[in-house]
């Protein structure tokens, strides 16, 4: 059985790139398992460069990844944004992000696909409704 695409959220990203951060080793050892290209959005990338800043590090790594083909943007707000409002209306009670909205569009898009995250919230959410979403998470 073939498993779709990685579909990268923020927090795995910056784990991944932040090498002492909390769930770095966890974050690495899945990044070993994942084919690349890894499918994320530029709300994850603003996210994670905003997140890596704030732990003293730079966004160079961010563009690297891009630049290599390691990490591919597969989804743009403007061409999605009547269904990621949709998704952000439907959790204003969590609340969603722009970000989580993104990954679980993805997740719609690529039907295959295993959303990358450390966010628990990815255990409530689903697509088209009332899909379980598949999440590569630690345990």
């Amino acid at each position: 059985m073939s498993v779709g695409p990685g579909l990268l959220d923020t927090g795995p990203l910056v784990s991944f790139l932040g090498a002492g951060l909390r769930d770095h080793t966890w974050a690495v050892e899945q990044w070993k398992r994942l084919r690349p290209p890894l499918l994320t959005c530029e709300p994850v990338l603003t996210e994670a460069a905003f997140l890596l800043r704030r732990e003293g590090r730079d966004a160079d790594a961010l563009f690297a990844l891009l630049e290599r083909g390691v990490i591919r943007i597969a989804l743009t707000v403007e061409e999605q944004q009547a269904d990621l409002r949709t998704l952000m209306r439907r959790y204003r009670a969590r609340p969603m992000s722009l970000a989580d909205a993104c990954m679980v569009r993805l997740s719609e898009l690529h039907a295959g696909g295993v959303v990358f995250t450390l966010d628990s919230d990815f255990r409530f959410y689903r697509r088209h409704g009332n899909k379980v979403i598949p999440v590569l998470m630690p345990e």
